[in-house]
């Protein structure tokens, strides 16, 4: 491909020659040998001047002489296989390609310089320390019953749930971070979904419109609080309609607030707290499953025509609602904007997220796996309380093992490696 011989990690100044001995391009040759590479294998990296005619013609150069196509992730994954990342710190590489946000970067390149996974790995080793211990008392009881009734083994693994707790936590915000979350927006019609939507999105995403029912489909827009990428989505407004096309919404309305992580319940302040508003949010707790106070806020809208002072109502004022939990309540203007920078802090807050808290970025299976873990070590805890034959504690240690194993690859199964590098971009 370039007539010369490469010298290892220095960048050569070449041409690109074809099977023909035609030039193809001109650019920078780097030679990587393994170990000392991103996969631990031999890699040469072609740096041409780029557009999708010459770079096609590149390639076609290389795959005539032999080479293929690489899979989705392939290069990550040798990366794994040949020890070079672990799988926490190779999810993260693609994370860091699809970060919604800075703070989602920042946080997908501490994953892939192992801060997650050296807090993981710490309280493995803690853990299968434990495990050798136990089950070792199994085959010298004598020598290790006295260590066993002194409680030892019952505070170190006191300490290892609490750090599991702490990292759980942690999990959660990187988690957030990297995820997002998805607001619904959901209401009658006319309460201002639309114009809290621009609003939120800082440009005129939803037609705003005196007439009931302009919105019939779901509108969505993008944006970033502190860091955390948020979908807003405007829905229909919830009414009865003979129009097949509005009831379709209204229908995807519904849809929408089940699958959201938290549902802002937009209400006229001029008319809320009539039977007919708190019907609309009865009617969405009975019709909703999951749906439920914790990830409900109620938005007053219309301050500005009412007087109402903006922001979270207290709770002597707020309205009675014919609900187990009420939902927090938030007076709020969407035309001139007054209340809506506490909404943005209400938002974060009923999704549990702490910009200055989140140092990683993080997957829902190593929240599943973090969950079984600690399961595990809290079920050994009481089982060591009570006395309980070691065999079963050794079970539970080596059930929190595996779990922690799990996040970082030293166990895994091939369905779960070929699912998660099947999801990098092509080549990555």
């Amino acid at each position: 491909m370039t007539g010369k011989v490469l010298a290892p990690r220095h960048a050569t100044y070449t041409r690109f020659i074809d099977a023909g001995g035609e030039s193809v391009d001109a650019g920078i040759a780097l030679y990587f040998p393994g170990p000392r590479s991103f996969t631990g294998e031999d890699v040469v990296e072609l740096q041409g001047h780029g557009g999708p005619v010459v770079m096609q013609m590149l390639l076609d150069a290389v795959l005539v002489r032999g080479a293929r196509l690489a899979r989705p992730g392939e290069f990550t994954e040798r990366a794994f296989l040949n020890g070079k990342l672990d799988l926490a710190q190779a999810e993260a590489v693609a994370d860091l390609i699809s970060s919604a946000s800075a703070a989602a970067a920042r946080g997908a390149m501490r994953s892939l310089e192992g801060a997650f996974s050296a807090v993981v790995h710490r309280i493995d080793q803690d853990i299968l320390g434990l495990r050798i211990f136990v089950e070792a008392a199994m085959d010298f009881p004598d020598e290790a019953v006295e260590f066993l009734e002194e409680g030892q083994v019952h505070a170190r693994l006191t300490e290892i749930a609490e750090q599991l707790r702490r990292l759980l936590a942690e999990t959660r915000q990187g988690v957030l971070l990297r995820d997002g979350i998805v607001v619904a927006l959901v209401g009658a019609p006319n309460v201002g979904k639309s114009s809290l939507l621009n609003h939120l999105a800082g440009q005129e995403r939803a037609i705003v419109s005196d007439i009931p029912g302009t919105t019939r489909d779901l509108i969505m827009a993008d944006l970033i609080i502190d860091g955390l990428p948020i979908q807003v989505v405007d829905t229909a407004g919830l009414r009865e309609s003979a129009d097949p096309i509005e009831q379709e919404g209204v229908r995807r309305a519904r849809e929408q607030a089940g699958k959201a992580d938290l549902v802002l319940v937009l209400e006229d302040d001029r008319s809320a707290g009539n039977p007919e508003a708190s019907e609309l949010l009865a009617t969405l707790f009975a019709s909703v499953p999951g749906i439920e106070a914790r990830r409900v806020l109620r938005v007053l809208n219309k301050v500005d025509l009412t007087g109402h002072q903006p922001g979270v109502v207290p709770a002597a004022q707020r309205l009675a609602a014919d609900l187990p939990a009420p939902p927090l309540e938030i007076r709020i203007s969407a035309r001139t904007g007054a209340g809506v920078t506490t909404l943005r802090e209400l938002i974060k807050d009923r999704v549990g997220y702490a910009a200055e808290g989140t140092t990683f970025t993080a997957r829902r299976r190593h929240l599943d796996a973090l969950h079984t873990g600690l399961a595990a070590v809290v079920a050994g805890l009481e089982l060591l309380r009570t006395a309980a034959p070691a065999e079963l504690a050794a079970e539970e240690l080596r059930a929190a093992h595996l779990a922690l194993g799990q996040i970082v690859g030293t166990v895994s199964a091939d369905e779960l490696l070929g699912e998660i590098f099947s999801a990098f971009c092509i080549g990555k």
